[in-house]
């Protein structure tokens, strides 16, 4: 009998494609086989996000799309949670589920096309199935969040912080390293609370026992012989201890740490932690220890009461921080977060403004420090070829949301190696190089 075929559909963050990436793998352990097109599809799987409102929009028309071509879909990930909503614009699908739920995705799998063998590791890479490129990967090291921000569902959609075993992590992290990842990009909800919920239990790998906090975590991954990059950290004291070893070359000197603002009273009223002014005072000091450090954030503007004194400081906040790469968002209101009910809520024109403002300031200084970089001399690994370019990134770079290393007329260089290079040209977002060979 010939395999179930199965299409699916990935949407959202690096979280939800993990997600993506082990049903995947466990669809290929099953023999079920992956397909491009809803036409060849016995069934299809989409995995949604729903956190803003045009993320739902966008999973809604996904899961319709999939209707219309294919009729047999299965909806799982962070809309899954809203199953009524879901079921009330689409009653006639198979199933929903939430997010990371694995074995509810592959009982409604086997419920409508059962599979064809038993289960086989042998039968798939020991990495399983990736949806990123062969030299990079992703590793969610916890489940759900326990921050209670107000313009934030996720601990609805996805529940409260649950952590992997330590032993689990980096028995995954070095089979991955052992398949030709060069790279790993740490992921969580929030990966610095790392531990908090199962207290610090020791956890044991390899027959010795680890400590299951973050600083001990992000020491072990450094011994892998891959890049490590964090993100999604938030400015903790315990991260101070992640510091020295990125100067040392244990980890990449980067971090990406989600403020979302800097104005003491909008951060209240996010129930965000850390004050802007601490924080500023850590950052100072995690540059003298690393001076390479690269740091990226994401800020959301017009958020229910922000005032023109709250946003001028934070255009003086980027000022002083002087971050490496930022996001802006407009705020928008989210089907079930507590900021829904706050007062005065910002026009529309008012958030486009000073999502414009804040991006042409911080523009500035990104152009002004890749500027800087001109005549370094500094490792890179190559991610694509493009025409005749190759394009790269460096341990500042992280894919797909920051910039990238163009290096012109050199698109023979093999994807997934690392080279030195000489930057030649910079503009505010992107840097040029040439190799040196």
């Amino acid at each position: 009998m010939p395999p179930a075929k199965i299409g699916f559909i990935s949407l959202g963050c690096p979280k939800a494609l993990v997600d993506s990436e082990r049903i995947l793998t466990q669809l290929s352990i099953e023999g079920y086989e992956v397909v491009q097109t809803y036409q060849d599809a016995d069934i299809v799987v989409v995995n949604t996000c729903g956190f803003i409102d045009a993320a739902v929009e966008e999973s809604l028309e996904a899961i319709g799309e999939a209707l219309d071509e294919n009729g047999r879909v299965i909806v799982t990930g962070c809309l899954g949670a809203k199953a009524g909503l879901v079921e009330a614009h689409y009653p006639n699908v198979l199933a929903v589920t939430g997010a990371h739920a694995y074995e509810a995705v592959m009982q409604a799998v086997h419920e409508h096309t059962p599979p064809i063998l038993d289960p086989h590791t042998s039968l798939l890479p020991p990495e399983g199935i990736k949806l990123t490129p062969k030299h990079y990967a992703y590793l969610k090291i916890s489940e759900g969040c326990h921050h209670q921000c107000t313009f934030c569902i996720i601990p609805d959609l996805r529940g409260t912080l649950v952590s992997r075993p330590i032993g689990d992590i980096l028995q995954e992290a070095e089979t991955l390293v052992a398949s030709g990842v060069k790279e790993l990009l740490v992921v969580a909800q929030d990966t610095s609370a790392y531990g908090l919920d199962i207290k610090y239990r020791t956890g044991f790998w390899q027959g010795r026992p680890y400590r299951s906090d973050f600083a001990t975590l992000v020491q072990a991954l450094g011994a892998l012989g891959a890049w490590v990059r964090l993100h999604y950290v938030y400015p903790y004291p315990h991260v101070d201890r992640v510091i020295p070893m990125m100067a040392d070359g244990v980890v990449l000197p980067y971090l990406d740490i989600p403020f979302q603002h800097s104005a003491p009273a909008l951060l209240k009223k996010m129930k965000r932690p850390a004050a802007s002014e601490k924080v500023l005072s850590r950052l100072q000091a995690w540059r003298t220890i690393c001076p390479e450090l690269t740091l990226r954030s994401t800020f959301i503007v017009g958020f229910p009461g922000e005032t023109e004194a709250d946003f001028e400081h934070l255009l003086g906040f980027l000022t002083e921080a002087q971050l490496d790469h930022v996001g802006c968002f407009q705020y928008s209101p989210v089907d079930g977060a507590k900021a829904n009910a706050l007062p005065n809520a910002l026009p529309e024109t008012e958030k486009v403004a000073r999502w414009e403002a804040l991006m042409a300031h911080q523009q500035a200084i990104s152009e002004a420090k890749l500027a800087n970089k001109i005549g370094q001399t500094m490792t890179i690994l190559i991610d694509a070829s493009e025409g005749d370019n190759a394009i790269a990134r460096s341990a500042g770079e992280a894919p797909e949301i920051d910039g990238c290393i163009y290096l012109d007329g050199y698109d023979e260089l093999p994807i997934g190696t690392f080279y030195d290079a000489e930057i030649v040209s910079a503009d505010a977002y992107d840097l040029w190089a040439k190799p040196i060979l």
